[in-house]
């Protein structure tokens, strides 16, 4: 690209910068990770609700986050600070993501329909500070710089810090419950989201003040929020990209929240439950570092194509993996792991790019709606593995701290195996929609960039 990088727009960024902003997904993973591998297994076996009551619950909350979601991408595009438009929500919403967390994992001393409701409360109050923190944080990295070279390695930054993260509370959760309940489990979730929480305000507060917003939009007036929809809506690249994020997340969530099912029911070691998930985390931080160095041999389409067809392909072979086949468990989950951390670097620059087409062909751009409704993607696709799960159990006779059926058993396998390896495959059909090759993209900027100085 022909762009002097001496241009503020398009700034070579330095390792503090890129590691502040990847030890926010640090602190985003606190939450999130806990709420994918443990939320559900916290409602049926600590908590007292069944899974299908949690299943519906979260599909409800999720429907409405449909809408806050979108609100508050608008919100943060039309925000206007002396620290720009989208670091202060980090730093406002941090303390009261982390009140809602603590409550999300408490307990209260209720009936079958009060805990019902309080669940729904606590899990919506969740998810929408949740939102109101994380929407702004990933717009964030399409401004920090419009280098794309650069996005890739913010980018890869965040998801190195984000299986950090999840790494951590996949190895530290379970290790916590016990050290702080002391036997008492109710007590010990609760104390724990009290220790993941004010880590995660801590990182937080060191990505809003070690980032910088350098990427403003051409367009001198803000267009109306239906603008911003039928400009996503009529967006390819973007409709892509959300069809993957959206399978990949599904993919995602169902073997992680299955895991601790699995080891428990079907290999009967669940305590190596809390070895297996952090196998991954740390495949996929490999991953997620390795995506700059793949991504000089590969477009990001080529590469993500190849990426999804492995995961499949491992998924599938975890099908045939006998209860004290450890050791082929182990060698799959490191390569499933190393193929998904890849991918989520890529789809975020990509995510960015869209941004910048948008503005390209429309004249408009509107950073964290687009990154609202990518965002949404990853929460639906969470929710829809929830209910997958939730019908699979329900309909094969699940029984919480039971000794499971055959059928119930062949649920749990296939829930880790086959069905992720169909979602993997069905992805690759979504990237047909991508056109933003490196060529492209050099063409766009520069179109950006000569309209930016009025050239």
């Amino acid at each position: 690209m022909t762009i002097s990088t001496s241009d503020d727009r398009f700034a070579k960024l330095s390792w503090r910068e890129r590691i502040s902003y990847g030890l926010g997904d640090t602190g985003f993973n606190f939450y999130w990770m806990n709420i994918s591998a443990f939320l559900l297994f916290f409602y049926t076996e600590v908590f007292g609700i069944t899974a299908a009551v949690a299943g519906s619950m979260m599909m409800i909350v999720k429907c409405i986050n449909a809408f806050t979601d979108a609100g508050l991408g608008a919100l943060a595009d039309r925000t206007k600070t002396r620290h720009g438009k989208y670091r202060p929500f980090i730093i406002w919403g941090s303390v009261p993501l982390c009140l809602a967390g603590v409550l999300l994992y408490t307990t209260p001393d209720l009936g079958g329909q009060g805990k019902a409701i309080w669940a729904f409360c606590t899990y919506l109050l969740m998810m929408t500070c949740y939102t109101f923190v994380s929407i702004p944080y990933s717009a964030l990295s399409g401004v920090i710089t419009a280098n794309p070279s650069e996005r890739d390695a913010i980018n890869s930054a965040r998801f190195v810090g984000g299986y950090v993260g999840a790494a951590l509370v996949t190895w530290g959760t379970q290790k916590l419950v016990k050290l702080l309940g002391q036997g008492d489990d109710i007590l010990g979730w609760q104390l724990t989201m009290v220790f993941w929480g004010v880590a995660a305000c801590t990182l937080f507060a060191i990505t809003f003040f070690n980032t910088r917003e350098r990427v403003a939009p051409v367009a001198t007036t803000q267009p109306r929020i239906r603008d911003d929809i039928k400009d996503l809506i009529s967006n390819g690249p973007w409709i892509a990209v959300f069809l993957l994020n959206l399978m990949v997340m599904i993919l995602l969530t169902l073997r992680t929240s299955t895991t601790l099912y699995y080891f428990k029911y079907y290999v009967g070691k669940p305590d190596f439950s809390a070895q297996f998930l952090p196998i991954f985390m740390v495949s996929a931080v490999v991953g997620a570092f390795s995506a700059p160095f793949l991504l000089r041999f590969f477009e990001k389409k080529t590469l993500l194509v190849l990426l999804m067809l492995g995961t499949g392909l491992f998924s599938l072979a975890f099908y045939f993996v006998p209860p004290d086949g450890i050791i082929f468990m182990v060698i799959l989950q490191v390569l499933i792991g190393f193929a998904l951390g890849v991918k989520p670097p890529l789809t975020f620059s990509m995510l960015a790019d869209t941004a910048d087409y948008n503005e390209w062909k429309n004249g408009r751009r509107a950073t964290a709606m687009t990154f609202a409704a990518g965002v949404f993607s990853q929460k639906l696709g969470s929710v829809l593995a929830t209910l997958v799960i939730t019908a699979i159990f329900t309909a094969l006779g699940y029984q919480a701290n039971q000794t499971q059926t055959a059928e119930s058993l062949e649920g749990i396998v296939l829930l880790m195996s086959v069905i992720p390896a169909a979602l993997a495959f069905l992805s690759i059909g979504a990237l047909v929609f991508y056109k933003l090759d490196k060529i492209t993209m050099e063409k766009i900027q520069l179109d950006l960039t000569a309209k930016n100085t009025g050239s």
